[in-house]
C-alpha cells in the first residue's frame, strides 16, 4: 500500500504544487543559473529553484549532504509526515529504506576534487568520507527516522526510482519489512556531466526556448532536458496500514523488471525489453492489457527512445493502447534522471486520486496520432489501473502497476 509521498522537483517542493503544475502544464526548464554554462553545447535544464533544506533539516546536515541527499530527505521528511507514520515505529527493526540515485553524490564528488586540486589534502572535508557515496541519502533518512531494517541504495540509471520502489515492495511481501521508505534522487546538474550528456547526442538544443525543449512523443523532438530532484514514497503492509487505519493512497499490485543487454544508451527498436518488463508486471499484477485504464509514460523526448515505447505499448496492449490516454511528465519536468521514475510513480498515484490525467506538453506533431497523449490539456478519466513506465540507460527497465484502493 502507497500510504505516504514527497517530492523536490524543478516545478515545486511539494506533492500539491507540484501536482498543480503538471496539471496546468507549468514547465520546469529553464537557462542554467547554477553554473557558468560558457562554451557548452547545451545551457538549459530543470533545476530545483524553490527549495529551503532549512525546512525539513538542521543546518549542520546541510553542510555535509550532497544536494542529492538533501532533496531526499526533504522528500522523505514530506513521505512520512503525509503517512502520518510515528517514528520511533513500535518495531524499528520492521521499517526499511532503499532510496537510490542514478548519479550520487555529483556535486559533492566534484568540489572534493576541486578542493584537492587547489588546496591539498588538508582542505578536503573528513565528510566526503561518509557523504560522496550513493547510500548517503538512504543512510540519513534511515537515522532520521529510527528505521533499522533492511536499508541501502540501487542505482538502474532513469530507472533506479521504480526498481526502489517495486524492490521495496518485494521485500514487504516477503515479510522482511512492514513499513518500506523508498524511492530516488539525482542532481548531477555540473558542467561534466552537462558536456558528456551532451556529447552522446540525447540532450536537446532548443536553448532559445527551454520550456519547448521537452517534447516527449513529438516528431520534432530531439532529445530530453536534464533535470534534478527527488521523489519518495511510504510503502506499507496492508494489515499494518489497515490497523492503525491509515488513509491508502494507491495499492501497489504489479512489478516487473528486465534488461536489454543490447546497447549502452539505446534502447531495441522492437522494445523487446520494455514488453516484457510491462508483461512481467501486468503478470505479477494479475491482469491482462484490458485492465489498464492510463499510463504514464517514461517517454524522454529522443526519437529512438520514444519510438521504442510506443512499439513496446502497441506490442503489449493492443488495440486497447488506443482507448486510453498515455502521458510523459517530463514534459513540464525535464527528466530528473534516478529521480524521475519515482516522480512518474507519484504523478500515477494522483491520476488514480483525481481522475485527472495530466497533459503531454509540447506533443503538437504527435508520433502516432491513433495514440492519445492527453496534448490539449488534462483530462478526465476513470482510471482504476494504471501502469508507469520507467527505462534506463544501459537497458535497465522497471515498471509499476498501481491501483485505487477499494477498502
Amino acid at each position: 500500500m502507497v500510504t505516504g509521498y514527497g517530492a523536490v522537483t524543478p516545478v515545486g517542493s511539494d506533492v500539491p504544487t507540484m501536482w498543480k503544475a503538471l496539471v496546468s502544464g507549468q514547465s520546469g526548464v529553464g537557462e542554467i543559473s547554477g553554473f557558468d554554462t560558457t562554451g557548452l553545447p547545451v545551457t538549459i535544464a530543470g533545476e530545483v529553484r524553490d527549495f529551503d533544506p532549512l525546512d525539513f533539516m538542521p543546518k549542520r546536515a546541510t553542510r555535509r549532504l550532497d544536494p542529492f541527499a538533501q532533496y531526499a530527505l526533504a522528500a522523505s521528511v514530506q513521505a512520512m509526515t503525509s503517512a502520518d507514520l510515528p517514528f520511533p515505529a513500535s518495531r524499528a527493526d520492521r521499517m526499511g529504506v532503499l532510496i537510490g540515485s542514478g548519479y550520487g553524490a555529483e556535486k559533492t564528488l566534484t568540489a572534493a576534487v576541486e578542493t584537492l586540486n587547489a588546496d591539498g589534502p588538508r582542505g578536503v572535508t573528513p565528510y566526503f568520507a561518509v557523504s560522496g557515496g550513493i547510500n548517503s541519502a538512504a543512510v540519513e533518512v534511515a537515522i532520521r527516522f529510527s528505521a533499522q531494517g533492511p536499508s541501502g541504495a540501487m542505482s538502474t540509471a532513469c530507472a533506479t526510482g521504480a526498481t526502489c520502489i517495486g524492490e521495496a515492495a518485494r521485500m514487504i511481501m516477503m515479510d522482511a519489512a512492514d513499513v518500506m521508505i523508498a524511492g530516488a534522487s539525482d542532481d548531477c546538474l555540473t558542467r561534466l556531466e552537462m558536456v558528456s550528456t551532451a556529447r552522446t547526442g540525447v540532450l536537446s538544443k532548443r536553448n532559445d526556448s527551454p520550456a519547448e525543449a521537452s517534447r516527449p512523443f513529438d516528431l520534432n523532438r530531439d532529445g530530453f532536458v536534464m533535470s534534478a530532484g527527488a521523489g519518495v514514497v511510504v510503502l506499507e503492509e496492508a494489515e499494518h496500514a489497515l490497523r492503525r487505519d491509515a488513509e491508502i493512497l494507491a495499492e501497489m499490485v504489479g512489478y516487473g523488471a528486465t534488461t536489454d543487454a543490447y546497447h549502452l544508451t539505446t534502447p531495441e527498436p522492437d522494445g523487446r525489453g520494455l514488453q516484457q518488463a510491462m508483461r512481467l508486471a501486468l503478470s505479477n499484477a494479475g491482469m491482462d492489457a484490458g485492465a489498464v485504464d492510463y499510463v504514464n509514460a517514461h517517454a524522454t523526448g529522443t526519437p529512438t527512445g520514444d519510438r521504442a515505447e510506443i512499439t513496446a505499448l502497441r506490442g503489449v496492449l493492443g488495440e486497447h493502447v488506443t482507448k486510453i490516454p498515455i502521458s510523459s511528465v517530463k514534459s513540464a519536468l525535464g527528466h530528473m534522471m534516478g529521480a524521475a521514475s519515482a516522480i512518474d510513480l507519484i504523478a500515477t498515484v494522483e491520476t488514480l486520486r483525481t481522475g485527472i490525467v495530466p497533459p503531454t506538453t509540447n506533443c503538437t506533431h504527435p508520433e502516432d496520432p491513433a495514440l492519445n497523449f492527453v496534448s490539449q490539456g488534462p483530462e478526465r478519466h476513470k482510471v482504476n489501473t494504471a501502469m508507469s513506465n520507467s527505462f534506463g540507460f544501459g537497458g535497465h527497465n522497471a515498471v509499476l502497476v498501481v491501483t485505487s484502493f477499494d477498502g
